[in-house]
């Protein structure tokens, strides 16, 4: 019955569509916007096609010659007015880049615009979408422009401790590669192939960049060894061309096409939505659609309630087989609050704060939407357990702030560095031997401590990062705060009943007293209280993202203006079983660990100075 039902519906669409073309054809035709083609460039990049029916990897994997047909098609076809890329830590190597550096290339050939926006960049981004006509990034974002580092290994000392042997000939002087079994470190013509090898690759990103910016090779040289840049540096130094939030720069693009755009966030994908019947991935993907329950308009106004639940974390989600990472990303996050301010039901918002804090970019994404949403509707912020360093920087523009007497919340300051292990591989008896092009190219290696210039260089930077979190404290708690910043600031922890004392949150009270205060704001006495995003379960997820259906977080909309290691196929089961044994600790665990990542990532963050278990 319920597939005849189906079929009746697919008729009566059907129907609708014929007559709507038809009725179409005694109007005239509406003027037709400029239609972009969007690319989100993340995850892996493979060189042979990804065969994924299930949509397991969810954006993890993009085929190199898939991405390259896609561009190719792009520049080609008349309906297409421009490329964007938007980047979120897309993995791939040299060849790879001058592949897709050629792909931007052609699309720019055929009088087509290529506009990019990242929210971070390596050296090897840059060399990528420095190919584009305009580059921007998001605030309080950085430019890692320091050159080419890599490492050799050489393992004899662990195969001397476990009492093996290593005997290898070789043909040829630079013929190296049994010298990891056989040396703690490279031969004379082992490190001439590395030099040699190192210069070339470096030459040519420089060129790379050098033509892309229009300045010399030496001029870039000199740059790379001044590096790494914040934003507003970087356009200073004409790497970039502006520094804006992703709405501004959508906006911009807009009006640099005429004020009328489409975007098409599936360019070229659009084959990938049919299902495929014969295939039983396809069959279940249409039994997914035919046991989904019917939408329904919403009944009452309502009252959005937007969680930030995790360490704060760049990019987007991606499910995988053990669920969604325990993180709060800030991709998902502005995308739930752009959602929620765009939805006339929704008449005010509660974002949900429990943070230890995380990345400083993804703390700024997430401030940024707070501050466009609140242009728009009242936004309350309710802290829970925690909500420090990036937890308070993303609540500090808020209309008001709730916490509870125990919240732990301030902690305004940075932390930054790296961890240092060659003594670790020292005593397993491996040696890493360092090759690099750049003067800071090592500044983030874990092979040896800093030394003095580049302790100041991160020094530096993390001043930058200081101030503007200061700064936007004062700014969001303008009048409010009963201390000058720098006595609250400093790395300070407070709770909630401090926090209250000193002005760092309005009101003492839960999540039920800010969903009431924010329903008060607006004069709401009758209403919904709706989760956005409306959570789904994992196979709904899996399927939308298979089919085609839905709308995906990576999506560019127009509106009025890499993996964690929770995430490890070995750790992540591990996490699952020690959640449900010892949950505290657990939530401890997997936050000590999305710390170590997000310094290995940015080595600048924006973190609560411990983890700890109360009982």
């Amino acid at each position: 019955m319920r597939c005849l039902k189906a079929g009746w519906l697919l008729i009566g669409v059907v129907s609708v569509f014929s007559l709507a073309v038809c009725s179409g054809s005694e109007t005239a035709p509406a003027a037709t916007p400029a239609v972009v083609a969007h690319f989100h460039l993340s995850g892996l990049l493979s060189e042979s096609p990804v065969a994924d029916p299930f949509g397991l990897m969810a954006g993890e994997m993009t085929s190199l010659k898939d991405l390259v047909r896609r561009l190719g098609r792009a520049g080609s076809d008349s309906q297409i007015k421009a490329v964007v890329l938007t980047f979120d830590s897309l993995s791939l190597g040299f060849g790879q880049l001058e592949e897709l550096r050629r792909a931007l290339e052609h699309v720019r050939s055929a009088g087509k615009k290529v506009y990019a926006y990242a929210e971070g960049m390596t050296t090897a981004d840059y060399g990528l979408l420095c190919a584009s006509d305009h580059l921007c990034v998001a605030p309080q974002s950085t430019l890692w422009l320091m050159g080419l580092y890599g490492e050799s290994l050489y393992v004899k000392g662990l195969l001397d401790k476990v009492g093996v042997q290593a005997d290898f000939l070789h043909l040829g002087d630079y013929k190296s590669a049994a010298e990891m079994l056989m040396r703690m470190e490279p031969s004379r013509p082992a490190r001439e192939n590395v030099d040699w090898l190192f210069d070339s690759l470096y030459g040519s990103l420089v060129d790379m960049i050098a033509r892309s910016r229009g300045k010399t090779a030496g001029q870039v040289r000199d740059l790379i060894d001044h590096g790494p840049y914040a934003a507003e540096r970087a356009q200073e130094k004409g790497l970039i061309d502006a520094v804006r939030t992703r709405e501004e720069f959508l906006a911009w693009v807009k009006s640099e096409l005429g004020g009328s755009m489409r975007v098409n966030n599936r360019y070229g994908q659009e084959e990938k939505a049919k299902v495929n019947l014969a295939s039983p991935f396809g069959f279940f993907s249409l039994l997914s659609e035919l046991f989904k329950s019917p939408a329904t308009a919403p009944q009452k106004d309502a009252v959005a309630v937007v969680y930030v639940e995790g360490a704060i974390v760049p990019g987007y989600s991606r499910p995988t087989l053990f669920g969604a990472y325990s993180a709060a990303f800030g991709g998902d996050i502005q995308k739930a609050l752009e959602t929620a301010g765009a939805d006339d039901s929704i008449k005010a918002i509660v974002m949900r704060v429990d943070s230890p804090g995380g990345s400083a970019e993804a703390s700024e994404v997430i401030l940024n939407a707070v501050r466009r949403v609140k242009a728009k509707k009242p936004l309350i912020v309710s802290m829970g357990n925690v909500a420090g360093s990036g937890g308070y920087y993303v609540s500090c523009g808020a209309d008001a702030i709730f916490a509870d007497e125990a919240t732990i919340t301030a902690s305004i300051g940075v932390v930054g560095g790296k961890l240092v292990t060659t003594d670790l591989w020292n005593r397993l008896g491996i040696n890493w031997v360092s090759h690099q092009r750049g003067a800071n190219a090592d500044l983030l290696s874990s092979a040896r401590p800093f030394d003095e210039r580049q302790r100041q260089v991160l020094h530096d930077y993390m001043q930058q990062v200081y101030d503007v979190f200061k700064g936007h404290v004062t700014r969001g708690r303008e009048g409010k705060l009963r201390k000058p910043i720098d006595e609250i600031a400093g790395g300070r922890v407070f709770t909630g009943k401090q926090a209250l004392d000193l002005g760092l949150v309005d009101q003492i009270g839960g999540l039920q007293q800010a969903v009431e205060y924010a329903a008060a704001k607006v004069s709401l006495r009758d209403y919904d209280i709706r989760v956005v995003p409306e959570p789904k379960d994992f196979f709904t997820q899996l399927m939308g993202d298979f089919s085609g259906d839905g709308e995906r977080p990576t999506d560019i909309q127009l509106s009025g203006i890499g993996s964690l290691l929770t995430g490890h196929p070995t750790l992540g089961p591990v996490l699952d079983l020690l959640r449900k044994t010892e949950p505290q600790r657990a939530r401890v665990l997997s936050q000590a660990l999305q710390r170590i990542e997000l310094l290995r990532r940015e080595s600048v963050i924006l973190m609560m100075p411990f983890d700890m278990v109360l009982q």
